[in-house]
């Protein structure tokens, strides 16, 4: 009994170290995983560098994506695009 005692502590510290640091982080890499993998053409985007665009077209083969903004079209990799900030930007109401 006493030798459980003496690791209490360290399962303790293992414990709040799952809940606060490694479970939040899993569960954010599984909503980015789904939230590339429901783009769709014409969803408006902006990617973690903050280029704003559109997509144009989606490739399955190499996981990228075709980005249409006002200079040009640009090919990406579709773990380049913010989840954060694309759904900022799809929530809030254009103004025109």
């Amino acid at each position: 009994m006493e030798s459980l005692g003496q690791f209490l502590p360290l399962i303790l510290i293992f414990a709040v170290a799952y809940f606060f640091m490694i479970r939040p982080q899993v569960k954010r890499q599984k909503d980015e995983k789904k939230f590339t993998s429901e783009l769709k053409k014409g969803d408006r985007i902006i990617t973690k560098s903050g280029l704003h665009g559109k997509i144009v077209e989606l490739n399955d083969k190499d996981f990228s994506c075709v980005i249409e903004t006002m200079a040009g079209r640009l090919k990406f990799d579709r773990s380049a695009i913010s989840m954060e900030m694309s759904r900022k930007l799809n929530t809030t109401p254009d103004k025109k």
